[in-house]
């Protein structure tokens, strides 16, 4: 059964925070060690909403938050205003089960709809569900940084991938 996909709640903060908490613990997506608190993770969301993007939320079949998705500003400057970078968290225990997928087809439709021009991925590179993921999408290579992060005492390289939404009409998928 597919994720039921909605915009996000305050409601929903405590998982979105649980989720964002696990990544920072145990995987090499965030490149911070320090966890979030709730209050950070309250005012993230809050300047989502003010600045116009969205927060998505997908549920379980228990109506439990297992993951969840947005974008933002790539850069602040004014040539950037139509280039969204975009993030998709999936809780452990749900992964391989399609809601990653759910997330960004959601995410790419809503930024298309927004009318966005580009979206863009930054993947830690040796991330290769990440990176296969977004190929499936349509998303393009183009580029790594090689060591200009470093987590676990080791360093990181950054994968840039980026998805021209001019380009597709939508994301339909089918993810059965």
């Amino acid at each position: 059964m597919l994720p039921l996909i909605r915009k996000a709640s305050a409601d929903d903060l405590p998982a979105i925070l649980r989720i964002t908490n696990d990544a920072i613990e145990n995987t090499d997506a965030l490149w911070i060690t320090t966890p979030f608190t709730l209050d950070q993770r309250r005012q993230w969301f809050e300047d989502r909403l003010a600045q116009g993007y969205p927060v998505l939320v997908a549920l379980d079949p228990a109506g439990a938050v297992a993951g969840y998705g947005s974008y933002g500003a790539f850069r602040s400057f004014e040539g950037y205003a139509r280039t969204v970078e975009h993030s998709v968290y999936v809780s452990p225990d749900h992964q391989r089960r399609g809601i990653g997928r759910q997330l960004l087809t959601a995410l790419i439709d809503h930024a298309k709809g927004a009318g966005f021009h580009v979206m863009v991925a930054g993947i830690t590179a040796d991330n290769a569900a990440s990176v296969a993921m977004h190929h499936e999408f349509g998303f393009r290579n183009c580029g790594t940084l090689p060591q200009v992060g470093r987590k676990r005492e080791r360093w990181l390289d950054l994968l840039f991938m980026t998805l021209c939404l001019d380009d597709i009409s939508s994301v339909e998928k089918d993810f059965s």
